[in-house]
């Protein structure tokens, strides 16, 4: 999945003028209950400010509150200049560039404003990837890393008419051992099916009902 599918186009975002003053950002941020806001001249990106960045910089600029809050312009202290999603980019790799910031500008190549991605909706994602969303039987294991393993696991969960709702894979660098996280439904026929991928060479870490 691609950046441009959890993408919050600019006709749905929050955003603010760089000529506007962090008083209004400070309004702005507080009457939607948002934590950051995209600042743009027109639709050039300018930067993104947070009431991190607001209260931060605040310490440093050596104003009374009422100064700082109506004579310093957003622009002055927007970050994240250069630091954008162009919307081609896999969605898994932009939670380490929302590690530590709750949203990010995406671009098109003439550095016009498309939109934002948030911490929030990626996250969501990787809660629909995992299952987390639906009730069911998670069931962790290990398989040897060899050719058709989940081949043969899709082929033995179709035996017992189970519906995967969501399987996950790690260790891809591992050339002996890989590690599934399998959830499926809640049927009578549980332990069966997992006592098959027992029998089939699927090693049972761990079985969560949620």
């Amino acid at each position: 999945m691609f950046v441009k599918s959890i993408l919050i186009p600019r006709f749905s975002s929050y955003t603010i003028d760089q000529e506007a003053s962090i008083q209004s950002a400070l309004e702005t941020l507080e009457k939607h209950l948002i934590d950051g806001l995209p600042v743009l001249d027109g639709d050039h990106y300018v930067g993104l400010i947070t009431r991190y960045t607001i209260y931060e910089t605040f310490f440093t600029a050596g104003k009374s509150k009422e100064e700082y809050l109506q004579n310093t312009k957003v622009k002055d202290i927007a970050t994240h200049k250069e630091k954008y999603l162009k919307g081609n980019e896999i969605f898994e790799k932009t939670l380490l560039n929302l590690k530590d910031f709750p949203l990010l500008a995406v671009l098109d190549e003439k550095q016009k404003f498309l939109g934002i991605v948030t911490r929030f909706d990626v996250l969501a994602q990787f809660q629909s990837a995992f299952g987390m969303n639906k009730p069911g039987v998670r069931i962790a294991l290990t398989s040897s890393e060899i050719e058709g393993r989940l081949a043969k696991l899709a082929e033995i969960a179709h035996q017992f008419h189970e519906h995967i709702i969501s399987i996950v894979t790690f260790d891809e660098t591992d050339k002996l051992v890989r590690r599934i996280v399998m959830k499926v439904e809640k049927k009578n026929n549980i332990k069966k099916f997992i006592q098959k991928l027992e029998d089939s060479g699927f090693r049972i870490l761990k079985v969560d009902e949620d």
